[in-house]
């Protein structure tokens, strides 16, 4: 049981959970389309990068917590921009691949009908999305720590 009232304690692990919920939400209202959509909340991609905001959080809150000169914060800031890469890199590709193929199924099935569900595009982020979503984290750890 001491298990679980240590990790309900854990106040950076919750901030940090804070962070990637606040990105999440704000996607709602900052869809392409001009209107709320609800079912971002849910999904990945879009700005603010959920993920950057995260682990940046996570990384600001180590370093307030054990020093900014500590190799925790180094650990988690070296894990930080490994993910804030991935996310506008490898995943955005995957995104750009997607869009690609989507277009492909839509070529095909004008001339014939093709049962296939369209791949998601909206997978990875653009360098600005994670920027935000960093930004995000930063200062949510901060106003929370």
């Amino acid at each position: 049981m001491d298990f679980f009232s240590e990790i309900f304690s854990n106040k950076v692990l919750w901030i940090s959970i804070l962070a990637c919920f606040l990105a999440q939400f704000i996607k709602i209202f900052t869809g392409k389309e001009k209107f709320i959509q609800l079912s971002r909340i849910v999904t990945s991609g879009g700005m603010p990068s959920s993920h950057s905001s995260f682990v940046t959080s996570l990384a600001t809150l180590v370093g307030i917590e054990r020093g900014f000169n500590s190799i925790d914060f180094a650990i988690s800031s070296v894990f930080a921009l490994i993910i804030m890469y991935d996310a506008s890199g490898v995943r955005r590709a995957v995104g750009k691949q997607a869009a690609i193929l989507n277009q492909i199924l839509d070529d095909i099935q004008h001339k014939k009908h093709i049962e296939q569900k369209r791949l998601k595009e909206l997978i990875g982020h653009t360098p600005k999305e994670v920027l935000f979503g960093a930004i995000l984290g930063i200062i949510t750890a901060v106003v929370f720590a």
